[in-house]
Parts: C-alpha cells; structure tokens; sequence
C-alpha cells in the first residue's frame, strides 16, 4: 500500500507541475515559462548526445514539448504544452499536445519530446496538422538527477524524435496516438 501513495503523490507533482504554465498571468509569462522548458530540454540532451546540436542547427526547424503521462493498467494518456522553431525564419509557433495510448505497464512520468525536422514540408505538416502515432515503450525512475530514464530516438518522415525523462516511475509498453494543435492564447 505504500508503494500507492507514492505512486498517487507522484502523479500529483507531476500534474501541478505540469500545470505551471497555465497558472502565469500574462502571456508575455506563460510564452517565458514554455522557452524555459524549451531551454533546459536541450541543454540536457545535448549533455546526453552532443551530436544533436549540429543536427538541430542543420535542420529545417526543430520542437520541444512537455509532457506528462500516466499510464494505468491498459490505458495512458498525456498532455504538455510547447514550441516549434522554424531555423529558417525564426518564427516560433505555440502549441499544445494530448496524447491517448492502449497498451501494457503503469506509472506516471514528466518528459521532454525534442522534434527535429529535416526538411521544411514534414516541419510545417506538424504545425499544420500535428498527428503523430507510434509505439512507445520505456521504463523510468527518476526524481531530479537521481535514477534513470531508458528511452530511445525515433526517426520517420524526416522527423528524429528525442525524449528526456524530467522524473517519474513508470514501466510501460503502449500504442498511442499524440495531436499537437496551436495554442491560439500564445500565438
């Protein structure tokens, strides 16, 4: 039984965190609040995989995104927030994500999704139309710079795709279906 309240604390923290953003009073404060978190995912990435960054520079554009996901028995779901940047003119478009899985494994987990996009039509189809379905499958147990976080990159249509484990405890292996929309509120 105790294992559940640190699983139930958990999927709280991870959820008021997540819902930072959304308590800043300004949009000036919530566009701030997602570069902050754009920011710190690379830097960590880039500790893991230096090589990215040449790979982001080269790139048509590039995303990050925040997430929280929690995954119960068969079902997962998840939703966070983010920024994509357009290398070639600067632009950055707002967004917002949901995702919705079936599969195996439990747990609750705050992570960083790092787009990449190679080309300037897979960039702009994401910002147009935002779809992305796979099969994800990861294990975690990190809090801070304590634990470890096991996920891998995933490239398709031009896209790599990068994850960084913030914290969570989860073991999952599911199919999910992600829709990545504009936020009309920071655009």
């Amino acid at each position: 039984m105790p294992n559940f309240f640190k699983l139930s604390f958990l999927i709280i923290a991870l959820t008021i965190n997540s819902c930072a953003i959304t308590g800043s009073t300004s949009k000036a404060e919530k566009r701030r609040a997602v570069l902050v978190i754009k920011n710190d995912a690379l830097t960590q990435l880039y500790r893991i995989k230096p090589d990215v960054k040449q790979q982001i520079t080269s790139a048509s554009g590039y995303a990050v995104f925040s997430n929280v996901n929690l995954m119960l028995l068969l079902a997962s779901i998840g939703g966070g927030h983010g920024v994509v940047t357009n290398n070639q003119t600067g632009q950055q478009t707002y967004m917002k994500m949901g995702e919705l899985g079936v599969g195996m494994g439990a747990g609750a987990k705050d992570f960083r999704a790092i787009f990449i996009f190679h080309n300037s039509t897979s960039l702009q189809r994401f910002i147009d139309h935002g779809w992305i379905a796979g099969i994800s499958s990861d294990a975690a147990a990190k809090a801070s710079d304590k634990g470890a976080a096991i996920a891998g990159s995933l490239a398709a249509d031009n896209v790599t795709i990068y994850q960084v484990t913030e914290s969570g405890l989860s073991m999952q292996i599911s199919l999910t279906g992600t829709k990545y929309w504009k936020n009309d509120e920071l655009n």
